[in-house]
């Protein structure tokens, strides 16, 4: 009775792909936020020239 319950819960593949999808979610998750943080630099960068030329522009006017 046991190994043949056993056998059905081996063989049984229901839940594989939720299984697979919430891999598959956690990995893009990983990635993007890593991909965030590498950008971090660039993205400050960008920020405090726009603010430089805010600044030059409304002391300009």
């Amino acid at each position: 009775m046991a190994t043949r319950s056993f056998g059905r819960f081996i063989s049984d593949e229901t839940g594989q792909d939720l299984i697979e999808y919430s891999l598959l979610l956690a990995f893009v998750a990983l990635a993007g936020a890593a991909m965030f943080m590498g950008m971090s630099s660039s993205v400050n960068s960008i920020w405090s020239a726009a603010n430089n030329r805010l600044a030059a522009a409304n002391s300009g006017s």
